[in-house]
């Protein structure tokens, strides 16, 4: 083999590696501290690990996987009854705010929601006050921010939509208000950057329902 070609194998080798330790370093950070952006993950990891080739940088879905990985292996007594606690909680959220057709996203319907995660919903309004107006009428006080959200139509515009959050039962609900038109296509999600996964209160329901069944075969 010659010289070059061994050096670059080499170097190629180094990177997959220190990919991978970010990915890992990103994903206790996330874990442990909270972080619950991947892109400042990645970057918090790479600066504590001292790596500054960005080609090292692993992709969101890396650090999904790693973060999976590290809940396996650290937090298995703890994890699932967070992220079981935070689906009830959805359900009943969703059930709650029926007429604005509430959807569950991000981690507690992917399965890497912790004690630190968010339960976030989608609702669909074409008065995108209504939701927090309706919100406010139950007595639930309310932070407001607005979040700019990614669409596969190379067309669409970047909009910032209303974001609601509160809290209930010591669990953080994070809900994005947007138009009933967007019933019929997601946003981009930020770890695969396809249209994000939804799921309606009868569909996390049957996840809660799979979820007992798995645990009680386990027992037996």
């Amino acid at each position: 083999m010659a010289r070059g070609e061994h050096h670059r194998i080499h170097a190629q080798d180094r990177t997959q590696r220190n990919r991978v330790l970010v990915a890992q370093e990103a994903a206790r950070l996330m874990s442990e501290h909270g972080i619950r952006d991947f892109h400042h993950a990645k970057l918090k990891a790479a600066e504590r690990l001292g790596i500054v080739d960005t080609q090292a940088l692993p992709r969101n879905n890396e650090i999904e996987d790693a973060l999976r990985e590290h809940q396996r292996i650290f937090h298995a007594d703890t994890q699932p009854q967070a992220l079981r606690a935070r689906r009830e909680a959805a359900v009943e959220a969703m059930r709650f705010m029926r007429a604005f057709d509430a959807r569950l996203v991000g981690a507690v319907l992917e399965g890497t929601a912790d004690e630190h995660s968010a339960v976030c919903l989608h609702v669909f309004s074409d008065d995108p006050e209504a939701p927090g107006l309706f919100l406010r009428e139950q007595g639930i006080p309310l932070e407001t921010q607005s979040r700019r959200l990614r669409w596969s139509n190379p067309g669409a515009d970047q909009v910032d939509y209303p974001v609601l959050l509160f809290g209930a039962d010591g669990i953080p609900f994070d809900i994005t208000v947007l138009p009933v038109d967007a019933l019929r296509q997601a946003p981009l999600d930020r770890v695969d950057e396809r249209p994000m996964r939804r799921a309606t209160a009868s569909m996390v329901q049957q996840l809660l329902a799979e979820e007992d069944i798995a645990a009680f075969d386990a027992s037996c």
